[in-house]
């Protein structure tokens, strides 16, 4: 009986700690450039709940959508995708 309440605590702590990441509460646009090789390219915020805020670059006509600036590798091809992994890495 003691494993089964243990076992039960540990998955009810595991579960509410996922649920106290950060996740993303806007996302704002900021505006609009062009890289080096002269490819378009806008800049939105992302502000996340624990207050901090990242920068999201969407890239191909708002078809890819990466976490930080030009330089990133970390893209998704959804916006709130991104936004949540944005949110997570900060």
């Amino acid at each position: 009986m003691k494993l089964i309440k243990v076992a039960a605590f540990v998955a009810l702590a595991a579960v509410s700690a996922s649920s106290f990441a950060a996740k993303p509460t806007s996302i704002v646009f900021d505006s609009n450039n062009e890289n080096a090789d002269g490819s378009p390219y806008a800049t939105y915020m992302v502000k996340c709940s624990n207050g901090k805020k990242q920068e999201l670059t969407a890239w191909d006509g708002r078809k890819k959508w990466c976490v930080g600036d030009a330089g990133s590798e970390q893209c998704e091809k959804k916006q709130i995708k991104a936004a949540k992994a944005a949110c997570k890495a900060s």
